[in-house]
């Protein structure tokens, strides 16, 4: 038995016993418009994040082509763009340390937040969203939620066996309050207002 199954066992064993429902997550007034992409942008870019909204019949990673286009390691794990990193042959996540972009479709949006929200699923493999030196994220306008209340409520968020929210890339500041974005993951964090299923597969 792994360490890990051991305290798993442990945990279930000392579980007190009966039923307990988990506490309702109350309403609360929504902070933001009602303009949701609006807002979503706004918080994003406090964050350090940058947010792209694609002009119709041009190209949907025009934001991010120069980057692509120098990138010698892009990890994708969406059918609107390929990559040269294979995520489904990844042995060790470990393996993916030298990926320059990771291109990813978020779950949903936080409004309130600027957050996105990715699973194993989206991932394929759950470090690629850390170990990438920049992150694409594909997000539909209509996958925008108003508040961190109503992505608790949804399903897909409820179900997996994985889900993470970011918000914007990595970032520290020292005890002087100087800002470093990349310090303990991905350097930059472009998020592309993409409908699901509105683009054509595009080479990197």
């Amino acid at each position: 038995m792994s360490a890990r199954e051991d305290t798993l066992a442990r945990i279930a064993q000392n579980r007190p016993k009966g039923d307990h429902a988990l506490p309702v997550v109350p309403n609360f007034a929504p902070l933001v418009g009602d303009d949701l992409e609006a807002e979503f942008g706004e918080r994003l870019k406090r964050m350090g994040g940058r947010i792209a909204v694609p002009v119709p019949g041009e190209d949907p990673f025009a934001a991010v082509r120069e980057r692509l286009d120098g990138a010698a390691v892009i990890a994708s794990a969406v059918p609107e763009i390929s990559g040269n990193r294979d995520l489904a042959q990844v042995a060790r996540p470990q393996d993916l340390a030298d990926v320059d972009v990771a291109i990813v479709r978020a779950v949903f949006g936080v409004a309130e937040t600027g957050s996105v929200l990715f699973t194993q699923r989206e991932l394929q493999v759950n470090a690629v969203a850390y170990l990438a030196q920049h992150l694409v994220v594909l997000l539909d306008p209509a996958d925008i939620l108003v508040n961190i209340q109503a992505a608790y409520r949804r399903a897909d968020f409820a179900q997996a066996a994985y889900a993470v929210l970011h918000t914007g890339p990595s970032a520290t500041a020292d005890i002087e309050g100087v800002l470093i974005h990349g310090a303990q993951g991905v350097r930059s964090l472009t998020v592309i207002l993409c409908p699901r299923g509105t683009t054509e597969n595009a080479t990197a």
